[in-house]
């Protein structure tokens, strides 16, 4: 357990991409079965651990120490297991420090009563790092800042071998991947694929920049549609169906409406969507805020599903029963695609859930250009170009296939509130909710339209960071509210991709993906924009 309590410390507090990859791939190699493999398990969110809810580790902690000093720690510190695992006092004596095998091992051995027991020995046994790492990995919140596609790349780096195989082995693999290891260091064979259905590595996209426009000849280029949804491939075979996010990871679940509505054996790429049950329209999207309710979700109730039904807007087809298209040309796999989903007359208004991403009219790059900026649908976020002649290989191969997207929507916004970030942010106030003017009961005042934590540079943080601690006025736990009024405030420019109606944000609106695009020292805080501005935006693109 120390050993991973390291290495999950180092993780959050390495920045950079080939740091962490190195970290990973030598803790592999240092660490041995199955030691190693749990913690694979942990990191991508693929072990299941007999949980301790989070009110039983307070309750632990209130046994040992004065609850008011630990809810006013919790409360500085915003996070349950870093304030338990930091005031927590241990009582030296023969105590046994656990690894994280036998931690996995232990706690689905024993019942929910004895798992209490067992992990208060263990934190007497555990300094602070171990207690934090053990306290996430039983309550189920380790959440670290690593992608699981991630630690795949670690493992295809450890043993040498191509990032897809691993991909398309990864679903029909068990903790603690011994068989997997085994291949990796050549001491065993290739692990059977024992999953039906199973993942495809995708292929990606470039972002088209004005210099790449001479070298793209349009003649030679097939046009759609890039649709404001999430990038999912949905299989079925012999029985199975899954749907999984263009990282392989099978969020399914969250989406049995699709998963029993596939009516043949096939791999389709394409973007998962929300469509409205009371318009019968093909262009009848709903908001990426209406989809995001259903996301990260393990159960869906009937009153989400009905009121939120989901769909696939195809792109490709990859597989089709007992055959790999991907070494046919775009052209013939569109071809087929589209005599599948005529074969079963697909629609999301009807009671199929499948139906075929559109090609559009090329006519030159002014014409395309003017299909960009003005959409059928404000659910699209810009254009995406295919050669026909491309073949669909993994990754991201150069000329192959373009993204031409929208130019973000721009709004002035003054900060409201900061909150501590996570991992190497986490003594900075690096999480930002601003808003914008609109007129009171007494007179204007300011209504948070959206929350940003991107978009700057550390130098930029670190300042940002002095005004929120030289300009707060109050304290709500981890969060501080800064002053913002007419007189003095921050003000924020907000990069943002769309708007949509929201009843959880008191100003009615959600953004889409909203980030610092400038810091407006320059500006006065009573010239900043207001929720009319965002509301006439809402109507136009309705």
């Amino acid at each position: 357990m120390i050993r991973f309590a390291h290495l999950l410390d180092r993780l959050i507090f390495t920045p950079g991409r080939n740091a962490k990859l190195r970290l990973l791939t030598d803790y592999f190699a240092e660490v041995p079965d199955p030691e190693r493999g749990w913690a694979v398990a942990a990191i991508t969110r693929d072990l299941d651990v007999k949980s301790v809810k989070p009110a039983q580790i307070k309750q632990l902690v209130y046994a040992r120490v004065d609850g008011a000093l630990f809810d006013m720690s919790h409360d500085y510190v915003g996070d349950l297991a870093e304030a338990a695992a930091l005031i927590w006092p241990e009582k030296p004596g023969q105590n046994y420090v656990p690894t994280l095998a036998d931690a996995v091992e232990t706690l689905n051995d024993v019942t929910r009563a004895e798992a209490l027991e067992v992990v208060e020995r263990w934190f007497d046994a555990l300094d602070a790092s171990g207690r934090w790492a053990l306290i996430k990995l039983v309550t189920g919140g380790l959440r670290i800042g690593v992608a699981a596609r991630l630690v795949k790349v670690a493992l295809a780096q450890y043993g040498d071998k191509p990032i897809q195989e691993i991909e398309e082995l990864w679903h029909g693999l068990e903790p603690p991947y011994t068989e997997l290891f085994a291949w990796l260091e050549d001491r065993g064979p290739k692990p059977a694929s024992a999953a039906h259905a199973p993942f495809r590595p995708v292929m990606l996209s470039h972002p088209i920049e004005e210099a790449d426009k001479p070298k793209i000849d349009l003649s030679e280029m097939a046009a759609e549609w890039k649709w404001d949804g999430i990038r999912v491939q949905a299989v079925r075979e012999r029985d199975q169906t899954r749907i999984y996010s263009r990282t392989g990871d099978d969020i399914g679940p969250a989406f049995p409406d699709i998963l029993g509505a596939m009516p043949f054996d096939a791999a389709i790429d394409g973007e998962l969507l929300v469509f409205d049950p009371d318009i019968r329209d093909r262009f009848a999207v709903r908001p990426f805020n209406d989809l995001q309710q259903r996301l990260n979700r393990k159960t869906v109730g009937a009153k989400l599903l009905k009121s939120n039904p989901a769909f696939i807007r195809a792109y490709d087809l990859l597989w089709c029963e007992g055959e790999d298209l991907r070494p046919l040309p775009f052209a013939q796999r569109r071809a087929r695609l589209e005599a599948l989903l005529g074969e079963h007359d697909a629609s999301p208004a009807g009671d199929e859930r499948f139906d075929l991403s559109p090609i559009v009219d090329l006519g030159g790059w002014d014409a395309l250009a003017a299909a960009r900026a003005n959409p059928p649908d404000e659910a699209i976020e810009g254009v995406m170009l295919k050669r026909r002649s491309s073949v669909y290989v993994p990754g991201r191969p150069k000329g192959e296939w373009w993204k031409w997207k929208r130019e973000p929507h721009l709004v002035d916004a003054v900060m409201m509130y900061a909150q501590r970030g996570h991992g190497k942010r986490s003594s900075y106030y690096s999480d930002y909710t601003f808003g914008v003017w609109r007129e009171g009961e007494d007179g204007a005042e300011l209504v948070p339209v959206g929350k940003a934590y991107s978009g700057f540079t550390d130098q930029e943080l670190r300042k940002l960071d002095k005004y929120v601690r030289d300009n707060t006025i109050a304290r709500y736990g981890p969060v501080r509210s800064v002053r913002a009024d007419q007189d003095q405030g921050l003000v924020l420019e907000i990069a943002f991709e769309g708007l949509a109606r929201s009843t959880r944000h008191k100003s009615g609106l959600a953004m889409r993906f909203p980030r610092v695009n400038r810091l407006r020292w320059d500006k006065p805080s009573a010239e900043a924009d207001r929720i009319e501005m965002l509301e006439a935006m809402l109507e136009g693109s309705a």
